[in-house]
């Protein structure tokens, strides 16, 4: 027994130091890390990498511009890819519910019960609070689906339909508060289930709809799993998770819906960034390396230090980031065909050239 302690203490020993190790070592990364420019974190990510493919683009005193990058910061021009934007898909549908707000349609103080097939004696979580992430939701329910799709390859929130998230709804038992921000997939999701009751129409057709007739954006599209890069995620028409996160767009729509942001005089389209919650939910490698999770609007981020709005996004291929400043009429995107923790994310590289152009 006495042997045995003796090898359990030593391998709890050589795990604590390991672990030290990383830390440090993580830390020394960090600190190279926040002070690097922009451009040597575009080198980085782009160095020996034939496959890589980085769209940015920047609005600065009323004007875009552009930049697409290959393997070792080779410049293209005059072509165009089509990445998925992740998360920042959820910023498109707080802009249709500030809108649908706006004109009567929705109470962002209203519980969901009011629009959903949910009892109305139960406490739901109300319209504001599934918006800013504090409406006490997990990121997301497992659901046996999610062991078929990691064994295939697909996209882990593949097949699970607007149904089985509903069932989960009623299942969950939550309190009338504001709790803690915890960013949820599945609060979005549902979102958009009340999208489609009062349209009366299906979340994909809905949204698709709304970014060619209203947002005049010509190539950016829901839930098509099609493009001209690889590796994209595949959806169902019936998903419950697509308004999470199934838009796929390039660096010029994405520029032109930044654009929207900081030149449009609608009401409805300032309400989507004024803090609606104070959060401070950035995490300690945030905090490291200056980025700010200080409030949240309808989805979108705030870091007030910086007077910054922001959202990023990841799928399993592909990662993004959008940010942009009123007062200072500056915007960027940056778009990148790789996983988010693939040498340097586009949130450090979007993050660095927003304050940059800034200073």
């Amino acid at each position: 027994m006495k042997k045995v302690s003796k090898v359990l203490i030593c391998i709890f020993c050589v795990l604590f130091i390991a672990a030290i190790i990383y830390c440090v070592f993580k830390v020394i990364q960090l600190d190279k890390l926040s002070n690097m420019s922009s451009e040597e974190m575009l080198e980085v990510l782009t160095k020996e990498n034939s496959n890589v493919k980085v769209s940015i683009g920047v609005l600065k005193d009323g004007k875009s511009s552009f930049r697409i990058l290959g393997q070792n910061m080779k410049e293209e021009e005059n072509v165009s890819y089509d990445y998925e934007i992740g998360s920042i898909s959820k910023t498109f549908l707080a802009l249709m519910m500030s809108e649908a707000i706006s004109e009567g349609k929705i109470n962002i103080e209203d519980n969901i019960s009011k629009y959903l097939d949910l009892e109305s004696d139960i406490y739901y979580p109300t319209i504001k609070r599934l918006l800013t992430h504090t409406s006490g939701y997990s990121s997301y329910y497992f659901d046996s689906q999610m062991i078929d799709n990691r064994l295939s390859g697909a996209n882990d929130f593949y097949n699970i339909s607007k149904s089985k998230m509903l069932d989960k709804v009623k299942s969950v038992y939550l309190k009338d508060k504001d709790y803690k921000f915890n960013y949820s997939n599945f609060g979005i999701s549902v979102l958009g289930q009340v999208l489609e009751k009062v349209y009366n129409k299906d979340y994909t057709s809905l949204m698709s709809e709304y970014i060619k007739e209203n947002l005049k954006l010509e190539n950016t599209s829901v839930a098509t799993c099609k493009g001209n890069l690889d590796s994209y995620w595949t959806w169902d028409k019936d998903d419950g998770y697509i308004p999470a996160g199934a838009i796929i767009s390039n660096v010029y729509d994405m520029t032109k819906y930044v654009e929207l942001y900081l030149n449009s005089d609608k009401r409805y389209v300032a309400k989507t960034y004024e803090p609606q919650s104070h959060i401070d939910a950035s995490n300690f490698i945030y905090k490291k390396l200056g980025i700010n999770m200080d409030e949240i609007g309808m989805t979108w981020i705030i870091d007030s230090k910086n007077d910054f709005v922001w959202h990023n996004g990841a799928t399993g291929n592909f990662n993004s980031f959008v940010a942009f400043n009123r007062a200072k009429n500056i915007g960027v995107v940056v778009l990148v065909n790789t996983p988010p923790n693939e040498k340097i994310p586009s949130t450090v590289i979007g993050m660095r050239l927003m304050k940059e152009l800034c200073e």
